[in-house]
């Protein structure tokens, strides 16, 4: 069933009017700005925000209203607000870089869009015009373009998000919404930055099941694995593998990222299917390894294929792909009470020259015969002042 044909939603409702709808900029007073890090190094991820964000409302029989970009402050919601009762909340993420030149750059960020409707549709929430969105974006990094970071590695980090504000106890598709835009500067996801990393294969608890939401952005994927992330990390992993609800066998995707494994000079993924989520980043790696000679297969492969191949040797390496680390390499996995080493623990050539070639395209250092990078920004104009 398409999920069109389960919304009632009037075209009118969500789609009229916002491309001509003008954002309208209320700035910060000088006086009550953040201070600006003064040490990239210590950046970390998640934790900095701006001085201001984007707003945007929805209402049954309104639509999409009042764009705003405005002070950086705590959203007011009501105790009955839907989101805090049925989980109506997705969202996506991507990054700005101050690149060549100091020119600004947005990688793939309509994909970003399409993958958040396709979010939206799935949980009966009202679709965001394309062109207000990505206009949203542009202009909320363009005013914080002085909170980009200058550093290898570093970048602005963005996070679209939508919740139901409906004042409603019941179950039912809420019918209004709040449309936001949240951007600050990172550095590398994981402290240990580029290096390996280590996996928890679970068997006990599973991400997502065929006809579920696992291949959305949605908030309660993520909350309903933080369990088993906490025992990973309780034994010294970084992630969790996650593995198929129906046999517990087949391998599906890593916590926050897809997942990739190089035999026999083949580099191999599992297939979409429903429950992974189609990441961008995946999509990326895919299209690249192939432009750059290296075979890519899609396919379906066992937890029990990948321990034979450790053992056996021909498991040349393994990596995550997503946007906040991009690419990060694996170095060991665990699997019932054993630890199994991937290219005895080190970085793999593949991972490295697929981390290096999306750096440079991402920052506008190399040719993307892909049009993935967008710039927002010409050189020059993106220089502080």
């Amino acid at each position: 069933m398409i999920f069109s044909e389960i919304i009632e939603m009037d075209q009118e409702d969500h789609l009229a009017k916002e491309g001509i709808m003008e954002i309208k900029i209320k700035k910060t007073p000088l006086k009550n700005r953040k201070a600006k890090p003064t040490d990239e190094a210590k950046l970390g991820f998640g934790k900095i925000f701006t001085d201001h964000f984007f707003t945007m409302k929805y209402k049954k029989g309104q639509g999409w209203h009042d764009p705003v970009i405005g002070p950086y402050r705590p959203l007011k919601l009501d105790p009955t607000a839907m989101c805090l009762h049925y989980g109506q909340e997705i969202f996506e993420g991507l990054k700005a870089y101050r690149g060549k030149d100091e020119a600004i750059y947005l990688f793939r960020p309509t994909d970003n869009i399409k993958r958040m409707n396709t979010s939206a549709e799935r949980l009966c929430m009202p679709p965001i015009d394309q062109e207000i969105f990505f206009d949203a974006m542009k202009k909320l990094v363009i005013l914080e373009k002085d909170w980009i970071p200058h550093g290898a590695g570093t970048s602005m980090y963005i996070r679209p998000t939508m919740v139901a504000t409906e004042a409603a106890l019941g179950v039912h598709p809420a019918s209004e919404y709040l449309f936001f835009i949240v951007v600050g500067p990172v550095g590398a996801y994981y402290p240990q930055g580029f290096s390996p990393t280590k996996m928890f294969v679970s068997e006990e608890y599973v991400r997502s099941t065929k006809g579920g939401t696992g291949a959305i952005k949605a908030a309660a994927n993520y909350a309903i694995s933080l369990y088993a992330s906490q025992i990973a990390t309780n034994m010294g992993y970084t992630q969790v593998l996650w593995l198929d609800a129906a046999e517990k066998k087949y391998v599906e995707e890593v916590g926050t990222s897809n997942i990739f494994f190089v035999l026999e000079d083949e580099l191999i993924t599992p297939p979409l299917a429903g429950t992974i989520l189609p990441g961008i980043t995946r999509d990326s790696v895919i299209k690249l390894a192939g432009y750059l000679g290296i075979k890519v297969v899609e396919r379906p492969i066992t937890i029990q294929e990948i321990i034979t191949a450790s053992e056996k040797g021909t498991l040349q390496e393994a990596f995550a792909s997503g946007t906040a680390a991009i690419i990060s390499p694996v170095g060991h996995l665990y699997f019932r009470n054993k630890e199994y080493a991937i290219n005895n623990g080190k970085t793999g050539a593949i991972a490295e020259k697929l981390y290096n070639e999306i750096l440079q395209i991402q920052y506008g250092f190399k040719e993307d015969p892909f049009g993935w990078s967008v710039k927002i920004l010409e050189e020059g104009k993106a220089k502080k002042g």
